[in-house]
């Protein structure tokens, strides 16, 4: 991470960076400060069973099974904008690095490709976390990678803030 991105982050700025894969498929990478040890970062994004409760977006969040740092999680989701919301499902499989990692990938569900990683970092510039969201991305559904990129630059900043908040209130 670079010496502007770290000031950016400092003074509350969310980066979200998005590419344009082969095969019509959404790369996005974005990174936020968190006020918070990454221990307390990491209790928020592993709170699997109460996601819903605090991210927008996020209708259900459940745990079917776990087997040590690695969860099968299931998941119901709205995307799109305005008249072009749709309902998403998908279960995912996530393999936990305490205290650094969560790494996920969709096994079924409403996408074509559907992976990606939590990562939770410190840096010797800022106190608290830096959290960043990397994710690959192609629904089933009909939506140009234009429209899917759009949803992603709308819907992060929400989710990002919603962890950030949570964590910063444990």
């Amino acid at each position: 991470m670079n010496e502007k991105e770290l000031k950016e982050l400092q003074k509350g700025d969310i980066l979200i960076c998005l590419a344009y894969l082969p095969d019509d498929v959404v790369s996005v990478n974005s990174k936020i400060h968190i006020d918070a040890p990454p221990a307390q970062v990491w209790k928020t994004l592993t709170d699997y069973d109460n996601l819903s409760s605090y991210l927008p977006k996020v209708l259900s969040s459940k745990v079917v099974e776990r087997h040590g740092n690695e969860i099968i999680l299931d998941q119901i989701g709205k995307t799109g904008i305005f008249i072009f919301e749709k309902i998403v499902h998908f279960r995912l499989k996530i393999t936990e690095e305490y205290p650094s990692k969560i790494s996920f990938g969709q096994i079924e569900g409403d996408f074509a490709v559907y992976l990606g990683e939590w990562v939770l970092d410190s840096s010797q510039t800022i106190e608290g976390t830096i959290l960043s969201y990397n994710a690959e991305m192609k629904p089933l559904f009909f939506a140009p990678p234009i429209l899917v990129s759009f949803v992603q630059r709308q819907d992060l900043p929400g989710i990002l803030k919603a962890h950030k908040q949570r964590a910063e209130t444990l």
